[in-house]
């Protein structure tokens, strides 16, 4: 597997605490998107741990390919 799986064609609203660490799924095969559950151990994909900075919504990832990972950078409207 070179290339992650599109989770979803979008980003995943999600709110999250101040200086709490999620860990991001970045081959896409996770049951539990936008976050890990493990699936990539028979890839050479990572999981990317993220931690906030503030107690908000962030926009994680769905396609997998954004240039601000975990984040989403709105690469999914060009794929």
């Amino acid at each position: 597997m070179t290339e992650p799986v599109v989770a979803q064609s979008g980003p995943f609203p999600i709110a999250v605490e101040a200086g709490r660490t999620y860990l991001w799924c970045a081959c896409g095969l996770s049951a539990t998107q936008p976050f890990c559950d493990g699936s990539h151990r028979s890839t050479d994909f990572q999981p990317v741990t993220w931690t906030a900075k503030r107690t908000a919504t962030a926009y994680f990832c769905g396609c997998k390919r954004s240039l601000n990972a975990p984040l989403c950078d709105g690469t999914h409207g060009k794929i």
